[in-house]
């Protein structure tokens, strides 16, 4: 079946979805972005997602062309359309719009909104079984300070390095350092270790995005009795975690089992990574904004 396309105010063909060469997002990565997951005729932490996406305009003064509660119902729109009833993916973009070739987004006069949704695995069945290999990459995080982590913008290009070079390399991901040497994240994912049944993960101030699945898995391990810190750690603290874990919303909880040549622990996926695997696919056939009534449901 075709895919529709929300672009310009309305639903086109995917093969009909268009935006002009001028646009500032194509031109210039001058936008912002939202990555979203269905999960059994719901969309996981809707709201959450839309607040960020909010934050991260305001962050770039880019204004959104519709109130969080207008995009809501797109959202949901998109997905009815395209007859979507469990592990979608959704994507959407605000761009600065159509300008001129100079760098002034005062020029732009009409911000783009995009929604796209599709299938997607970021990785196979099979590695959530038997875990990835990540491997520590020559590409640096952006520093904070120039540009935050909170916000998602369209310029992914230190994202993109990183995950080629992680590829060149052999691995299924990057361990990406900021500038200070501290471990920030994956290519495109937050990251967890478990010693001693604490959970560590990097704070946003090292260059990691506050992602929606990462404060997921706070939530979750902190229920659990497990204690829970974001703080700063090193290469060493990875080498010689009892378990490393990635977080994403595409990625959602996926075990690492070597990093740059060294095993971890056994070199096998760790019991409390399973724990918590297990427990967010529980929570997100619950918590989410229902796209479908119940009676549509039984009916799909």
């Amino acid at each position: 079946m075709s895919r529709w396309v929300f672009i310009d105010g309305e639903f086109v063909e995917k093969e009909h979805a268009k935006i002009s060469v001028y646009d500032h997002g194509l031109l210039y990565g001058d936008g912002i972005f939202e990555g979203i997951r269905m999960y059994g005729g719901n969309v996981f932490r809707l709201r959450e997602h839309l607040e960020r996406l909010f934050d991260s305009a305001k962050s770039i003064l880019l204004e959104v062309p519709y109130t969080i509660e207008e995009l809501e119902q797109i959202v949901v729109e998109t997905m009815r359309i395209n007859e979507f009833k469990d592990q979608a993916y959704i994507r959407i973009v605000v761009s600065r719009g159509v300008g001129d070739l100079g760098l002034d987004p005062a020029k732009c006069h009409h911000p783009q909104l995009i929604i796209i949704a599709e299938q997607l695995a970021l990785f196979s069945n099979d590695l959530y079984d038997k875990g990835i290999e990540m491997v520590t990459v020559p590409t640096r995080r952006s520093r904070p300070d120039i540009l935050s982590p909170k916000v998602k913008s369209l310029n992914y290009l230190n994202n993109i390095l990183l995950k080629v070079e992680a590829t060149k390399a052999g691995a299924d991901e990057a361990l990406t350092l900021n500038t200070e040497g501290y471990v920030a994240e994956g290519s495109g994912q937050n990251i967890f270790l478990l010693k001693n049944r604490v959970l560590y993960t990097p704070p946003s101030y090292v260059g990691a995005l506050e992602g929606i699945t990462r404060n997921a898995i706070i939530e979750l391990a902190r229920e659990r009795g497990y204690t829970v810190k974001e703080e700063p750690f090193t290469r060493h603290d990875v080498f010689v975690a009892d378990e490393v874990f990635l977080t994403g919303t595409a990625a959602e909880v996926v075990p690492v089992v070597k990093v740059d040549s060294r095993d971890i622990a056994d070199g096998t996926p760790g019991k409390h990574t399973h724990t918590l695997l297990n427990a967010f696919r529980e929570l997100v056939v619950r918590d989410g904004v229902p796209v479908y009534t119940n009676a549509e449901n039984h009916a799909g």
